[in-house]
């Protein structure tokens, strides 16, 4: 910017004094220092804005790379699991085109299908025997907020 020293300050003072008056000097200086603040204020708007669409242009390249690379190893481990299947595939019709593979003992069968026990947990609950449910601490019934604090009232205050 501009390089203003003491001596050309005072020397603009003592001009401006000369030409503008003391009547007016005090306004013209107020009005000189709000348009001077207007226009640092623009400056910095204008620095701030440009500072962001750089921000924004790196933030969009650093995008655009991170896609790329989440693309290629998208693509990579597509191949490598459609290359897996493949030879799986490959080697199950090899085993199951056989037949003698189960027979031979090489392979072993399949396990059976899971099959849920069908437990009822209310009959399971009904069958434990009170005195474990009492030592456990079990629940056997609920109680109101209000049975509650009377069964657990200390003894001597009655309302």
């Amino acid at each position: 910017m501009l390089d203003f020293g003491f001596d050309k300050i005072a020397l603009i003072g003592a001009v401006a004094l000369i030409v503008i008056g003391p009547e007016k000097l005090p306004r013209v200086a107020r009005t000189v220092g709000t348009l001077l603040g207007k226009a640092q204020r623009y400056v910095a708007d204008v620095k701030a804005e440009v500072n962001r669409s750089i921000e924004l242009e790196e933030l969009q390249k650093m995008k655009s790379q991170f896609e790329t690379a989440a693309r290629d190893v998208e693509q990579s481990v597509r191949q490598e699991v459609n290359s897996a299947s493949q030879a799986l595939n490959q080697t199950w019709q090899d085993v199951t085109s056989d037949g003698s593979a189960y027979e031979s003992g090489s392979i072993a069968p399949p396990p059976p299908e899971y099959r849920h026990p069908k437990k009822n947990w209310r009959l399971k609950r009904g069958a434990t025997p009170m005195w474990f449910k009492q030592k456990a601490g079990v629940k056997r019934h609920t109680q109101s907020g209000a049975a509650r604090v009377a069964r657990f009232r200390p003894p001597g205050i009655n309302r």
